[in-house]
């Protein structure tokens, strides 16, 4: 089976990445991370650099784990997260969560909100730990 990240190149997304590799460790399972982008911007600060994908891809393999890493363009970043999880078979997701203003959440929606609520499996919404956020 499989456990699916989505990732972000941020506190959030180490945080998930972090929960993730240990939870892949535990039950002798793969890691699927989805780093997508809807390109619709200049710069996505979400969508990680070639150096820190090289960087993710060392770190889980130092620690032996079946790893890969996806990086695309798509139209919907939750849509892809739950169509990763449900082509793979799963067994979860693990998602990072940020506190977010009503308005925040009205105009622009929540990719982990939407992931928790559509995924075909459990999911395992996680913030970051305030004194470290390495894997």
């Amino acid at each position: 089976m499989t456990i699916v990240v989505a990732y972000s190149p941020d506190q959030y997304g180490r945080a998930a990445l972090a929960h993730g590799a240990a939870e892949a460790t535990l039950r002798s399972e793969g890691l699927l991370v989805i780093n997508d982008t809807r390109g619709d911007s200049l710069v996505d600060t979400r969508f990680a650099h070639e150096d820190e994908i090289t960087q993710v891809r060392v770190r889980l393999a130092t620690l032996g784990l079946r790893a890969e890493v996806r990086q695309e363009v798509v139209r919907d970043v939750a849509e892809s997260v739950v169509r990763a999880a449900t082509e793979s078979g799963a067994s979860l997701i693990v998602v990072g969560v940020r506190h977010r203003s009503p308005v925040g959440k009205a105009l622009m929606g929540s990719v982990a909100q939407r992931v928790i609520l559509d995924a075909p499996c459990p999911v395992l919404a996680v913030k970051p730990d305030e004194e470290s956020d390495a894997v």
